[in-house]
This record gives C-alpha cells, sequence and structure tokens, in this order.
C-alpha cells in the first residue's frame, strides 16, 4: 500500500499536522501558577547550603541583615559542614533541605552559596509537604536547577536573587548598587511589586512583550536539558546569565537553546552579565562577541531582546521572581522590567 495513503486512511490530516507541531521541543503545558505566601514581620527564613559550602562566620552579615528586616532566622545542619567542595555530605544536603521543604513554621529557604551540588540532591527531595504548603526558595547560579524544577513540575514561584555569600560585612562601605540589590530580595519577599531598569544598549531588539520570567545560569540550564527539571519557554520572558566560560562554550550554550526550540516561541529574551573567559592563545580567539554569538540565533524572530540587564555574577545583580507574570519594555531611551 501507498505509504501516504495509509497514513491517511487511520489519521485525520489534521491530527499528522497536530503530531508533527508536538515533536518540535521538550516544552510541555504550563502547570498552573502558585505563588508561595509573602512574608511578614515574624516569619522564619532558613539558612542550608544544598550546594557549596560556607562557614557560620561568612553568613553572619546575611543573618544580621535579615534580622534587621524583621525576619527570625533558622540555620540549617549544613552550614559550617565540608566535604571536599560541597557543604556536606550528598546525604546532609539533602536532609537539611529537606528538612527545611517540610518545616510549615519556615516560610523561605535562603540558599548560602551557590557552587556545585544541587543537581546531585534534586531528583531525591520530597516536594509533597512543599507544593501543599509553598515557601520562597532563594538564590542564583547552581540555584538555578531548583528554579527550573520548581516552575517545570509544579508551576510554584522562586526568587532569584544574591545569597548569603554577597552580603557585605561592612555596610558602611559597600557600594549603593550592593545595597540596593540585597534590598530587593526584602522587597520581593515581603510581597512588593518589583519594577527593573536597565541602560539602553545598541545591540537591543526594541519592543513590548508581556509573559511568566523565566531562567538563570546559562550552563545550568543547558545541563537540564531533556531532564524533568528542564524548563518550559514557550510563551515566557527568558533571562540568562554566566560566569567564566569561554565565547566558543556560550556559543554552544546558546546553538543549544535554539536546537532544542527553546528559542522559537519566547515573548522576549534577556541577557544579564556574562563574564567571558579570554581565549588561552591568539590562536584560539573565537572571531564573535557575545552581542554577534545572540543576535544570530534570534534573527529570525521578532520579539525583543535586551542586553545588560542587572543580573547574573555581578554586584548589580538585583532579585528576580520567577515564575510570576511581567513586562519588559525596550526603547532607545529605556529599559524597564515590571512585575504585572
Amino acid at each position: 500500500m501507498n505509504r501516504k495513503h495509509f497514513l491517511s486512511s487511520i489519521l485525520p490530516a489534521g491530527a499528522i499536522l497536530s503530531s508533527r507541531e508536538n515533536l518540535k521541543t521538550f516544552n510541555e503545558p504550563d502547570i498552573p501558577l502558585k505563588i508561595p505566601p509573602y512574608l511578614k514581620k515574624g516569619d522564619i527564613i532558613g539558612i542550608t547550603c544544598p550546594a557549596g559550602f560556607i562557614i557560620l562566620e561568612d553568613i553572619q552579615p546575611a543573618v544580621n541583615k535579615i534580622k534587621e528586616w524583621g525576619f527570625e532566622i533558622k540555620i540549617g545542619g549544613t552550614v559550617g559542614k565540608k566535604d571536599f567542595t560541597f557543604g556536606g555530605t550528598d546525604e546532609e544536603r539533602l536532609q537539611d533541605f529537606q528538612q527545611m521543604l517540610d518545616d510549615k513554621k519556615i516560610k523561605a529557604i535562603m540558599c548560602a552559596r551557590g557552587g556545585y551540588g544541587a543537581i546531585r540532591i534534586i531528583d531525591a527531595l520530597d516536594f509533597k509537604k512543599f507544593t501543599a504548603h509553598p515557601k520562597w526558595i532563594i538564590g542564583f547560579s547552581d540555584i538555578t536547577v531548583m528554579h527550573s524544577h520548581l516552575n517545570k513540575n509544579f508551576g510554584i514561584a522562586s526568587i532569584h536573587s544574591k545569597m548569603c555569600n554577597s552580603f557585605p560585612a561592612d555596610w558602611s562601605k559597600a557600594e549603593p548598587v550592593q545595597i540596593e540589590t540585597i534590598e530587593s530580595i526584602q522587597k520581593c519577599l515581603s510581597g512588593e511589586k518589583m519594577i527593573y531598569s536597565a541602560t539602553p544598549n545598541e545591540k537591543n531588539k526594541t519592543g513590548i512583550a508581556e509573559g511568566i520570567l523565566i531562567g538563570g545560569n546559562l550552563k545550568t540550564l543547558e545541563t537540564l536539558a531533556g531532564s524533568k527539571s528542564d524548563i518550559n519557554t514557550d510563551g515566557k520572558i527568558l533571562f540568562v546569565e554566566d560566569t567564566g566560560e569561554y565565547l566558543y562554550s556560550i556559543d554552544r550554550m546558546f546553538w543549544n537553546l535554539k536546537r532544542s526550540g527553546k528559542l522559537n516561541k519566547l515573548k522576549a529574551l534577556i541577557i544579564g552579565g556574562f563574564k567571558v573567559k579570554p581565549a588561552d592563545t591568539p590562536e584560539e580567539e573565537f572571531g564573535k562577541n557575545l552581542f554577534d554569538i545572540v543576535l544570530e540565533k534570534v534573527k529570525q524572530y521578532n520579539y525583543p531582546v535586551c542586553f545588560d540587564f542587572p543580573v547574573g555574577h555581578q554586584k548589580n545583580n538585583f532579585a528576580l521572581k520567577c515564575g510570576i507574570k511581567h513586562q519588559l519594555s525596550i526603547n532607545t531611551k529605556a529599559v524597564t522590567l515590571k512585575e504585572i
């Protein structure tokens, strides 16, 4: 039998077209959005180390400042523990994070620092009690694993922001932008509607877009591709940042976004801070800069693209509410991202 006729005899033409369209990416339908309760004075924030290690002394500035905000602190058992680069063994980090997920008295969990390690425990965590009583999970870099997993599987909002290791020991010597970005964590936790601005870049693609804000560390997002923590980017505003990567590696990561379909149906793309690692020798120069790399991947799309947004491994790293609807407006004179 003719194969074309055979297929049409068992499937309507529309069904064949629909099945082809559904093969485009790993993206799946969205889960209804859930926003954890915002915090009030007296609420408890837990501090734990799901990734790299940190000593108690180094989180003390964060503890002091959070208490100034009116919140209480519960320090997890992994703070001060060390297993090579990790904040304790996988089992210890898993148990500490699980305890904080399950404790109804804890209203938010701040990861003490990034590094590496969250992916080693994410599949063993039990989110049943957490989904019944959501709370804010706070952090960035390696904690992108958590943000992506929560968004993909539970539709629960979270806060992409600085962590304990970014709080200055002496606030009188802190730069204004450092203070402002840390205070943005308090604003997010307290339920303030957030608004951000960025310096216009001549390479930006102008426009206005609305969508759920998602994203984080680009390398981490790449490693989650195809896993059950992989994000759905359709109809979203995607932000990415990274540090210590060669330009060719950044190019490869953006090709991953493109080839996996994650750039196809975006509402907008936000490029945060990218600290590029210089080529080892002149012969290994890549020949394209960050602007070239990004604009090459999005040239066929009409959505807005913003460069130099204040998020990433840098002092001007503002707290962003992942999983919540925002509006991005880009023109030649101003760039604004606001929660709606």
